[in-house]
């Protein structure tokens, strides 16, 4: 067959047809494993750690390894074709570097020719190791490539110049069938990034793979060949397992992919991820228009690509490309109807099966976890195991400072070091042998922010404020005291009312306090939705100043919002009236003391509501003396209830307290029983008078 020439754009050069061999032979075989019961470790991004694959095994208990990319296929030669920004990129997560010796590497005064100068293979990976056959896999290995690989590499595989013992490159033309617990698990693969505008170049790739100067990415003729491989060995009692790089979460090209392939279970590789996912499409996914949706995304992206690329392919692939081609645009073209889709004529529209019939894992990177697939009885089980995020850093971080939480906007998860991998040797400190494997940008916090101080059941204030200092048994200190002056101011305070209250019971012009001022205590706790009051004590007004914003309580957390109407003025006539009146009416009413009212306010009442109730405020106890004695017996003909207020009308404003203090012309008990009776909220006595029901009952339907 002829080399085809180059297109005039880089990006939309297919590869050369694949060598010719029969329409009918596959790369196909069948590992059997002896036993009722076997485990299958599934990990990602070993990044040429090649010598834990054993370890992790091992203690797995598994029977082989099925691995999503990243394995590390790279030699001493790969080095030289390698790009500045990928063997930055390399240095950076090697897991085979020291921590110290890549801080060096990566730091700003090093440049590239620094680094290249400096990175060996034996840094990158242990892939020559593998080929030398001084590392051994005790167990099948079965992998896709990765984002960073040396494409030659891997064409030495495909040409059979490179081949390891137990260690099975899943590409688009190879598939295994592994025969394990009684489920034949078909194993189809596909390595590299999904870029969609790459699909169409294949770099230095000599077939249908793709890559160049370290990274490899999918292509479309790719895709198509998996498919074509796919179809010639389908058997319906096999459960198809697809390995990829992307992930079909992220990607709708992938999750097309998926539904083509009838696959049963995907595996992918995931970004850093320190926990692994598990899902399916129903599980995350709105509704059915939702995955829908996410289909239409890829293939969108991709339409784009092909309709500008479209004339230049069609111009130099052959009939064996053209069959690839049409298979992977059968994939892009895999949408599954819409449900509300209406087909004239034709059968009703169902619900596609892999909706939620297929599963789905994310992997995070080896060196945080894997999934172990236990198979048994024709059943597939998962075990995930991640080393997860790291918070014990927490419990040594001062109160003095505050950083922004975790799921804020303006932060990211905080750096802490990895405890020990299982499976990996370590060093004394737990650290994996080469160091921690850093973290990338998105998951990186700057250590000059401390993160933020735990929180404590037995505090119930949490800090909001960056600026406060002070430590933590300061803190508390502070708090005690300041609870304690608000106790004794509140004593105080009632302690007055209690005087004052008494005086004026000695002239007959007061009522009895009840000794609960709901709408005059700002010592009380308040809610945390409305603005703070003005602290009344210096100590108050230093906790303010600290950010101390929750309040003191003894409570377990769950408050109750208390009212936040100021302190009455102590000076108020309270006023019920017989019909509706404003306030040039009200000051008239009482005459000669008219001159020391301040104030006349209405209470709150339901919209439309006429007006019936007043608050009528003087500037001194004599002014209102003078108000409850010299005013006018009526009001436009009737005769309102005048008294002293207290805090009780702001609980009864629909009802009198009965006994409080009235004026000349009150009208007393009798008018505060009926409102009762009005509401409700009374019940008969014997000698035909009302009192005051026990607790008020709602209202029964007959």
């Amino acid at each position: 067959m002829q080399p085809i020439s180059r297109p005039t754009s880089t990006s939309t050069r297919p590869a050369p047809s694949p060598n010719p061999r029969p329409q009918h032979q596959v790369n196909t075989q069948t590992k059997v494993f002896d036993t009722p019961h076997g485990r299958l470790l599934c990990i990602a991004d070993i990044r040429g750690r090649l010598s834990a694959l054993n370890d992790l095994a091992r203690e797995a208990n598994a029977v082989a390894i099925i691995h999503t990319g990243d394995f590390g296929f790279f030699e001493s030669s790969s080095l030289d074709r390698i790009n500045d920004r990928t063997l930055r990129h390399l240095t950076m997560y090697s897991p085979l570097i020291p921590t110290a010796q890549r801080t060096h590497l990566l730091s700003p005064e090093n440049n590239a020719s620094a680094i290249r100068t400096t990175v060996t293979i034996s840094l990158l990976s242990e892939f020559p190791l593998l080929l030398s056959g001084q590392i051994k896999l005790q167990i099948p290995v079965y992998t896709v490539w990765g984002a960073c690989e040396d494409v030659t590499v891997l064409e030495k595989f495909r040409a059979g110049t490179y081949e390891i013992e137990n260690l099975h490159v899943l590409d688009e033309a190879t598939t295994r069938c592994l025969d394990l617990g009684g489920v034949k698990l078909r194993l189809l693969g596909l390595g590299g990034a999904l870029v969609s505008h790459k699909m169409f170049d294949n770099g230095d790739g000599a077939a249908t793979i793709a890559g160049g100067q370290g990274t490899m990415w999918t292509t479309a003729l790719q895709i198509g060949e998996l498919v074509d491989t796919a179809q010639r060995v389908f058997d319906p009692s096999e459960t198809r397992l697809l390995v990829t790089h992307a992930s079909p979460g992220r990607e709708g090209i992938m999750a097309q992919l998926a539904l083509v392939l009838k696959a049963d279970l995907t595996i992918s590789a995931g970004l850093h991820f320190r926990y692994a996912s598990s899902y399916n499409e129903f599980s995350v996914q709105g509704d059915f228009e939702g995955f829908r949706h996410k289909l239409a995304v890829g293939k969108e992206g991709f339409d784009k690509v092909w309709d500008s690329v479209k004339n230049q392919v069609d111009a130099v692939i052959d009939e064996h490309q053209r069959v690839l081609l049409d298979k992977a645009l059968s994939v892009i073209d895999r949408v599954p109807p819409s449900l509300n889709q209406h087909v004239p004529n034709g059968p009703a529209l169902t619900e596609e099966p892999a909706w939620k019939n297929c599963w789905n894992w994310n992997l995070c990177d080896a060196a945080y976890g894997s999934l172990v697939l236990d198979i048994k009885d024709g059943r597939v089980s998962a075990e995930l195991k991640s080393q997860g995020f790291n918070y014990a850093y927490r419990r040594s971080v001062s109160p003095s400072t505050v950083a922004p939480t975790p799921n804020s906007t303006s932060s990211a998860l905080p750096v802490g070091r990895p405890t020990e991998t299982p499976g990996l040797s370590t060093r004394g400190s737990g650290t994996p042998v080469g160091g921690d494997k850093p973290l990338p940008p998105h998951l990186t916090a700057p250590k000059s922010k401390p993160a933020t101080p735990p929180l404590s059941n037995s505090n119930p204030e949490t800090p909001k404020d960056p600026k406060f200092n002070g430590t933590l048994n300061a803190e508390k200190a502070e708090k005690e005291r300041a609870k304690k002056e608000r106790k004794k101011e509140k004593k105080q305070l009632e302690k007055a009312e209690r005087e004052a209250a008494s005086k004026g019971a000695a002239s007959g012009q007061t009522s009895p306090q009840t000794g609960e001022r709901e709408d005059a205590a700002p010592q009380e706790p308040q809610s945390g939705k409305a603005t703070p009051e003005v602290p009344s004590s210096a100590s108050e007004a230093k906790q303010f100043e600290d950010g101390l914003a929750s309040p003191d309580t003894e409570s377990n957390g769950a408050r109750t919002p208390t009212s936040r109407r100021a302190q009455r003025n102590p000076w108020t006539i309270f006023m019920r009236l017989g019909v509706p009146a404003n306030e040039q009416e009200i000051r008239e009413f009482f005459g000669e003391a008219k001159g020391g009212i301040t104030k006349v306010s209405y209470p709150m009442t339901f919209h439309g509501k006429q007006q019936k109730m007043a608050y009528v405020e003087f500037g001194d106890e004599e002014s209102m003396k003078a108000g409850l004695e010299k005013h006018a017996e009526k009001l436009k003909d009737t005769v309102p209830e005048v008294k002293q207020a207290t805090d009780k009308e702001s609980r009864n404003a629909d009802g009198a307290p009965r006994g409080g203090f009235r004026g000349r012309g009150g009208r007393g008990g009798g008018f505060a029983a009926r409102g009762f009776a009005a509401a409700g909220l009374t019940r008969p006595r014997t000698n035909g008078e009302s009192a005051p029901a026990e607790s008020p009952k709602p209202p029964v339907d007959n």
